[in-house]
């Protein structure tokens, strides 16, 4: 069976931080200091429930790159931030990182 833009995105991106794709419940990519979800650009808006409850920076990854601008739109006023599907961080999440 062939890989879904998704898993292809979230395959790279897991891998770009050390970790695996999650395809359970939550963030797709959940790293020591970040997470990462990734999302088709008909469903960026869903990226906040996935996030919730995390307390480190998080980011939405559009699995289009055309869809970057509508995710940075979306998430302006919000704590989430936005990457590219290739890693790049065009919006800084401002999530506090706690501290233990």
């Amino acid at each position: 069976m062939a890989k879904s833009k998704h898993d292809k995105v979230a395959g790279k991106l897991a891998k770009r931080e050390g970790t695996e794709y999650n395809r359970g419940q939550g963030a797709d990519i959940q790293g020591s200091k970040r997470a990462i979800e990734v999302e088709s650009p008909q469903t960026i808006g869903d990226a906040a429930r996935q996030l919730a409850g995390y307390q480190k920076p998080v980011y939405v990854a559009p699995t289009d790159p055309k869809a970057v601008p509508k995710a940075v739109k979306r998430y302006q006023k919000t704590t989430i931030g936005v990457m590219t599907p290739t890693g790049k961080v065009v919006k800084s999440s401002t999530r506090a990182r706690k501290h233990r």
